[in-house]
């Protein structure tokens, strides 16, 4: 897989985009939003300023790997980091069907939304899979592997085997919701929030507490803000709707923050102000 073209230029398409190229590998960088590209090669230049300063690559070498492109373009393994949202990933992998070499890997960067229901969306189920990244990605070890129902052992230890070529420790996980990481950590946050809204403590002795009784290198409020608070929401959903039981519900306050716009640091202010 030496060509890949990577759907979403954010916090997480930008990283995965660094990585890639990184790697030695070809990368061509879509993102429908305007401007949006523009944005992730700048934080991917400035991630890789830093990481020249510890021995790292060149970031001209790196960035020259990089191009970008106005729509989806055929490619050896498409990886998808857009909106999470399931109505508009579905609508991506219906059309990378149609663009991608039949034998090109269809992967999503999702981090609830099922890998089955994505596959469903194409020709090529035993084609697709999940390649969940942490953020920050080039720092960040650990890459969620999930497989589908119907994908193959081939394309699960293409993945595997692509993972360890990027300098990450692969993971494999079932295609149920949250997988591994998000049904454990999510709750946490989810919790962390009801510790807030019913006067438990404040954020500071909340994250606190969390960071030096668990030896977590971030709180749970904190860590919400870095992932946004849209997004703990729309993955406590998921993980509401799919495993029918009430301990997953949003905390009201979580929404509350959303309805309002206070997002996490993307937006300048979550539990916290940026």
């Amino acid at each position: 897989m030496e060509h890949v073209l990577v759907v979403g230029a954010g916090q997480m398409g930008g990283g995965i985009a660094q990585v890639v190229a990184a790697s030695g590998r070809r990368v061509s960088l879509h993102d429908a939003a305007p401007g949006a590209v523009e944005r992730g090669l700048e934080a991917m230049r400035r991630s890789l300023a830093k990481l020249a300063e510890k021995g790292g690559p060149d970031p001209d070498e790196v960035l020259a790997r990089v191009q970008p492109v106005d729509d989806l373009v055929p490619a050896d393994l498409m990886i998808e980091a857009v909106v999470e949202d399931a109505d508009v990933k579905r609508e991506l992998f219906r059309r990378a069907d149609a663009i991608m070499p039949p034998g090109a890997i269809l992967a999503s960067n999702t981090s609830s939304i099922p890998i089955t229901s994505l596959a469903a969306a194409t020709t090529r189920p035993d084609r697709v899979i999940g390649m969940h990244f942490f953020n920050p990605v080039p720092v960040m070890a650990l890459v969620e592997v999930i497989r589908g129902l119907e994908t193959s052992d081939e394309t699960a230890a293409a993945i595997t085997a692509l993972a360890r070529d990027l300098g990450k420790t692969p993971a494999e996980a079932r295609d149920l919701p949250g997988f591994v990481s998000n049904r454990i950590l999510m709750p946490f946050i989810n919790e962390a929030a009801y510790a807030l809204l019913e006067g438990v403590a404040e954020p500071e002795a909340i994250d606190t507490i969390a960071r030096l009784g668990f030896a977590h290198p971030m709180g749970p409020l904190a860590l919400a803000d870095l992932i946004g608070l849209d997004t703990c929401v729309a993955i406590m959903e998921v993980l509401h709707e799919g495993l029918g039981d009430p301990k997953y519900a949003p905390c009201p306050l979580l929404r509350q923050y959303v309805q309002a716009g206070r997002l996490g640091r993307k937006t300048g202010r979550g539990f916290y102000e940026y």
